[in-house]
């Protein structure tokens, strides 16, 4: 890329490509190596993170692509995987969410690898399930094995309760994880679910049988903090 004709060549790609790259001006600076490596960093100052992110976080469609590359359908990629067929049509139609531990795991029958950025983000949370949340990390900071010994009389009698109540998954089912996790004295489990911010967690605390066991202040309190 010494020459300007090479220079101008690939600036006027990327042209094409970025509609926020500028046009290259009949100045023949514009058509050198410094301005073309100006517009490089421009490429990838506004799209390779967002590029990349929207790609990686839309699952679906990255499963979808790396099937079409390999020619892989969904009946092929079901029986390699062990995941049945129309859970892998709801992966690609984005009815259900795909963890990138099962995205890998089906992306290796395949003969691909994910590779994942990490990249820290404040997760989009309505009023109420922030409101939840604050409430639940509250729990979790005060759970212990002795504090969940006090509490479990409290939380059985809930699950009892919500029980009777709720119909449906994935109530029904979170219900009995509730229940299985408190009778196990599973506290790391428990944390995981009263202070997670993935969708399964927000879920569980939909049928949270966590209710009385703070104390009114400190529900107070909590409640203050997420106005």
């Amino acid at each position: 890329m010494r020459n300007a004709d090479g220079a101008r060549a690939l600036h006027e790609r990327l042209v094409q490509l970025l509609p926020e790259v500028p046009a290259a001006a009949e100045d023949d600076a514009l058509v050198k190596v410094p301005a073309v490596c100006s517009t490089l960093r421009v490429y990838e100052r506004t799209h390779s993170v967002s590029c990349y992110h929207r790609w990686m976080t839309d699952r679906g469609e990255l499963l979808r692509r790396v099937m079409t590359e390999t020619g892989t359908g969904q009946g092929e990629l079901s029986r390699l995987s062990g995941v049945h067929q129309p859970s892998i049509s709801q992966f690609l139609s984005g009815r259900v969410d795909l963890s990138d531990e099962q995205l890998g795991r089906l992306l290796s029958c395949m003969g691909r690898r994910l590779r994942v950025v990490r990249e820290v983000i404040e997760p989009e949370l309505t009023r109420s399930e922030r409101r939840s949340w604050l409430l639940h990390r509250k729990v979790s900071s005060q759970l212990t094995p002795d504090t969940l010994r006090v509490w479990e009389p409290t939380i059985v009698g809930n699950v009892r309760r919500l029980r009777d109540g709720v119909t449906g998954q994935p109530h029904t089912r979170n219900l009995e994880r509730w229940q299985h996790l408190v009778k196990c004295g599973d506290i790391l489990g428990l944390k995981r679910v009263l202070a997670g911010l993935d969708r399964e967690s927000i879920e569980m605390r939909e049928v949270s049988p966590m209710r009385g066991v703070l104390t009114e202040q400190d529900r107070l309190d909590v409640l203050a903090r997420a106005i």
